[in-house]
């Protein structure tokens, strides 16, 4: 049997892989819409192949990872990451057809999927109970570190050597990933019989679990995507208006530092205190930081904080204020994500159908997901703040009936007992 160190290891470097070679492709974005002259439909599809495979492929590979070895089916899906980069590699030329680009598209989301399904399973199986969430935030810290790292290098890389050094470097992670999960995990010996899907379909607490989580994902998704727009597009259209690009990035990556450092500490936290504290806590921390991203210019005002920066020039005095924020916004979403995945976690260990929990956590995600821009962009138009309103209202939303359905199910004392 390997050390379990080696293992989590092993699964940790799984997680950074697969973060890094997601947002490479999400910055070089815009290199394969000029490179295909593609118009606004195809840009739209580049996207829609990616999530679309990620919906398609959730339930049958979290089925595999019941049903068979979940170590055979990460090796597998790491493998098909691992053709998709060689597929990005050899569609990245203009002899190549924009859908060529969206087929490979397709096999990356497939492969981003099923590599978080598997990853995020077997760490909450090697996990014990009381240090689950612990090690879920340290995997999800990885992951965090790639998207870091991966939107930074990716411009490097193309920069020195093309779309052929990007692949070559994600090629170089994922190999190692792939080597490591076979050869240092134990093969997982879980079964389940049947559709494990269908037996946790009416489990109470992950329905209790769910009426928190398809809310908060409208939050999530209408103030993450918002924050930069908010920050980049002009005054007349209810914005900041920096035009730095540096400016803009540096207000993203500070939501994913925070996020990162926090996860493994909150974790080992919700792990002592009670797991369902730490999502309630989390997601009414996220609302209120909501709440003030719209008030960035009256408070940088107030305070008579500087307009003016190295390197970048003139911003404004909201630019401290909003960076702030979305620190914030990392730290709040820090206090939630583990503990939450640590729930679904708990449910699936315990009669062996971890991977299709977390398949029901990521597929209950996916509506307010979708419909969340499309709000946000009807929003924008009468008023860019009232994104950020009603992006805060969902996350009070969620949390509110997460309490509600919580204490009629489980009393008033599951807050701090589950």
């Amino acid at each position: 049997m390997n050390d379990d160190r080696l293992q989590f290891y092993a699964l940790y470097l799984t997680r950074f892989a697969s973060g890094f070679g997601f947002v490479t492709l999400l910055t070089l974005l815009p290199k394969y819409i000029a490179l295909f002259g593609a118009s606004g439909l195809v840009v739209g599809l580049f996207t829609t192949a990616f999530t679309g495979a990620q919906t398609l492929a959730t339930v049958p590979l979290a089925w595999a990872g019941d049903r068979g070895d979940k170590r055979l089916v990460l090796v597998g899906v790491l493998g098909a990451s691992v053709l998709s980069y060689v597929g990005f590699a050899l569609v990245s030329t203009p002899a190549a057809e924009s859908w060529h680009f969206i087929l490979v598209r397709g096999l990356q989301g497939a492969a981003v999927t099923g590599s978080g399904l598997m990853s995020l399973a077997l760490v909450g199986e090697l996990s014990p109970p009381d240090q689950r969430a612990n090690h879920i935030g340290k995997a999800n810290s990885w992951r965090l570190a790639a998207g870091i790292l991966g939107s930074l290098a990716a411009g490097a890389l193309y920069r020195w050597g093309g779309f052929d050094a990007v692949y070559a470097v994600l090629v170089a992670l994922l190999v190692p990933a792939m080597a490591g999960v076979w050869y240092l995990l134990d093969a997982d010996e879980t079964r389940i019989r049947g559709n494990p899907f269908a037996g946790l379909a009416f489990n109470r607490r992950l329905l209790t679990l769910t009426s928190f989580r398809a809310q908060y994902a409208v939050a999530v998704t209408l103030v993450r995507t918002w924050v930069p727009i908010y920050a980049g597009v002009s005054a007349a259209q209810g914005g900041l208006g920096y035009t730095a690009p540096l400016a803009v990035g540096v207000v993203l990556t500070a939501e994913k530092v925070t996020n990162m450092l926090c996860q493994p500490f909150t974790g080992r936290l919700s792990d002592r205190a009670g797991r369902s504290l730490f999502v309630f806590v989390g997601g009414g921390c996220y609302g209120l930081v909501a709440l003030v991203v719209p008030f960035t210019p009256d408070i940088g005002t107030a305070l008579d904080l500087p307009a003016t920066f190295p390197v970048v020039g003139d911003l404004s005095a909201a630019f401290l204020p909003l960076l702030a924020c979305n620190a914030l916004l990392g730290v709040a979403d820090s206090i939630r994500e583990p503990a939450s995945m640590a729930l679904f976690a708990d449910e699936g260990t315990d009669d062996g159908s971890v991977a299709s929990s977390f398949g029901i956590r990521e597929l209950v995600w996916r509506p307010g997901s979708v419909l969340a821009p499309m709000l946000g962009g009807a929003l924008m138009t009468t008023n860019i703040d009232w994104v950020f309103f009603v992006g805060a209202a969902a996350a009070f939303s969620g949390v509110l009936t997460f309490l509600g359905v919580l204490s009629r199910n489980y009393g008033t004392r599951a807050l701090t007992e589950w």
